[in-house]
Parts: C-alpha cells; structure tokens; sequence
C-alpha cells in the first residue's frame, strides 16, 4: 500500500464515520481496557502487536491485546480503574495466552474516540513487562500476531504494511527511543496518565486527530493557530506534536 493509499483510506474512513453520525447521532463510549505487553528483544524492547479479524471492530488493525470491561470485572465492588485491569489482564490471557501480572500494570492513559466514530471505546492503557514470550492466539478474532520494537512497526504502518489506530500509533511513538522494558515501564510511570478525548479534523492534506491542549481543540479548526496536541496523517507520513502540553 502507497502513503497516497494509506492518506485515501484514513480519508475514506473518516467520511464514513461523518455519514454515519449524521443519520445515527453520537454512539455511547463503552468501557475497555488493552494492555502493552513488552519484552526485551535481540533489538531493544518489544511488544505484541496482534492483527484483528476485518468482521469485527477494529477489523484488520493491529492492536495490543484488550477489549470491552465486563460487568464480571467489577467483582467485589471494582471501580472503574480496577476494572479496567482485571479486564487487561484477561485479554492478555484470552487473546495471546499470556500471564500478566495485574499489580505491575502501569496506567499510562485513556483514549476515547471521536463522538462521530460508530463505535466508541473509552480504553483505559496499561503496559506490563512478561518473562514467558510463548503466545497462542485463536485464529478467531485475531488472525496474526508478532513480536516488534514500537519503531519497526512505526515503520510497518509508514510503509502500508500495517494498519493502526491513532491511539495505537502514538503510544508506540511514545515509547520508540526507549531501549528495554525497564526503561519503558519507568518512562511511562514518571508522567501522568494522559487523558485524550478525541476530536478530528478534515484537511486536504489528510485527517487530523486533535487533543485537549490543541489551539484547534474546541473548534476542530485545525488552521487556528497556537499550541499543538494533534496527530496529523498525511502522505508523507504521520507526525505527533504534543508541545501544547505542560
């Protein structure tokens, strides 16, 4: 796949999530949770990217292990935050077959979608380090899977090889100069958790996701000039600017 065709369907999806907002209204955010499974690899620090199956949400991405919080994971009176990990460490579990130790996950941020978006996550991110590097997935709702430094996958996605959600993209941005699992786990530790209530924009150049801290925010006028919280898409490649942020 070219950028021009990387650019076209970023275009094309954001059109159809317009469409859809207009005859269907705001969709309810559900709550989820994904985890960043990390590992020290031959080439620095790696994580487990797996490849939804394309009938379901998210179809065809390639996403870290996660999904909806269960009502069974507020057990005992869990909170929203609590929840949220158990129902991390049960996707490792369920969707790679991996053990993840719920008292070391690190809650580094919550994303959640545009309202036009037709299906609406609120996901709670957590990161985690795992010693067994075995994994199986179900060749159900997920259809590959690969171990990969957070750079090579960048690179995959630039290439037209992959395909990645905004929140996915960036937090592998994040985390791409980082060089071992420690080192990852003690990055993410050391800022706030980063909330990030999404907004887009459409420009000719490609779509651009907008964050709190955006001149552009409130507006979704990506023009308006000032600080910058964005992730513009275009063809010549994405491009993450948080220095509207303290």
């Amino acid at each position: 796949m070219s950028a021009e065709d990387r650019v076209a369907r970023d275009k094309a999806r954001m059109d159809e999530w317009i469409r859809y907002a207009a005859e269907s209204g705001e969709s309810p955010a559900i709550a989820a949770a994904t985890v960043v499974v990390l590992r020290d690899g031959d080439d620095g620090v790696e994580t487990l990217m797996l490849r939804r199956n394309s009938k379901i949400a998210f179809g065809g991405m390639w996403v870290f292990p996660g999904g909806r919080v269960d009502e069974e994971d507020h057990a005992g009176g869990a909170d929203e935050i609590a929840a949220a990990r158990v129902a991390a460490v049960r996707e490792a579990d369920e969707e790679a077959s991996l053990t993840v130790a719920e008292p070391e996950l690190v809650l580094f941020a919550h994303w959640i979608p545009p309202p036009i978006a037709p299906k609406r996550y609120a996901t709670w991110f957590f990161a985690a380090g795992v010693d067994d590097h075995d994994h199986t997935i179900d060749d159900g709702e997920i259809v590959d899977s690969d171990w990969m430094t957070p750079l090579r996958c960048l690179e995959r996605h630039h290439e037209g090889e992959v395909e990645l959600a905004p929140p996915t993209w960036v937090t592998l941005h994040s985390i791409s100069e980082q060089t071992d699992v420690k080192g990852t786990l003690d990055f993410l530790a050391s800022r706030p958790a980063r909330h990030h209530a999404t907004r887009m924009a459409r420009t000719d150049a490609g779509p651009i996701a907008m964050w709190d801290g955006d001149a552009g925010y409130d507006s979704t006028d990506a023009s308006v000039p000032g600080a910058r919280h964005r992730l513009e898409m275009f063809a010549e490649g994405y491009r993450y600017d948080d220095s509207g942020l303290d």
